[in-house]
């Protein structure tokens, strides 16, 4: 199970700035289990985007809609139809979620809610492939809903190294380089402007369950 929790509302309302039609999707999976972005979560958040936005004289139009997973494109792809009437998607679910959902929708912004913590699973038969690092400090909506972190094999943050050959990373040949990825996808989006901001780097802590684990 990944456990993640929510990010601080001024970071939020930063993330939707400029934008006045906003969905915000709930998951209904892991982050329900530790309520953090479940149905109720989704209501809470919707109200203080509200007090806030009106508080400040910003006209946002907000709705709410909780997916059984997000991590699951058969479940995002029931909300396709409805999120072009959006201007962007405030998802409330893993990094995994998030960008599960950015990938299936396309031509929305899909912005993280939450920041990812940590994972913990049951050994399972099957395989995956690792989009989310939970490193509690979600740059998603800077990366077009693509984790550097995680999908980069040197983790890189600000932009290519310069190595990948006809897309591929040069570390994993077989490998989709994830800068070229983020350059897509921004570029799909009509924000290649966010790669002119630099990511400040990332404050390595520790997270009070791995307090409780180690000690």
């Amino acid at each position: 199970m990944m456990v993640a929790e929510a990010k601080p509302l001024a970071e939020i309302q930063g993330m939707i700035q400029g934008y006045r039609k906003i969905l915000i999707a709930g998951c209904g999976t892991c982050v329900t289990v530790c309520l953090s972005g479940g149905a109720q979560q989704v209501e809470i958040l919707a109200a203080s985007l509200r007090t806030a936005g009106k508080q400040q004289g910003l006209a946002w139009e907000i709705n709410e809609e909780t997916q059984l997973r997000q991590c699951d494109p058969m479940f995002v792809q029931q909300i396709r139809d409805r999120t072009g009437e959006y201007d962007a998607v405030l998802s409330m679910a893993c990094g995994a979620g998030v960008q599960t959902m950015a990938e299936t929708l396309g031509d929305i912004p899909v912005l993280p809610a939450l920041d990812t913590l940590f994972f913990g699973g049951a050994d399972g038969q099957g395989g995956f492939v690792e989009l989310c690092a939970a490193c509690g400090q979600c740059i998603l909506s800077r990366t077009g809903g693509v984790c550097p972190v995680a999908r980069c094999a040197k983790g890189l943050t600000d932009g290519p190294c310069g190595g990948a050959q006809a897309g591929k990373c040069e570390v994993a040949k077989d490998t989709p380089c994830a800068w070229q990825l983020i350059y897509v996808r921004l570029l799909r989006l009509g924000q290649l402007h966010l790669l002119k901001e630099s990511t400040p780097p990332k404050a390595r802590r520790v997270h009070p369950a791995r307090l409780v684990r180690e000690g």
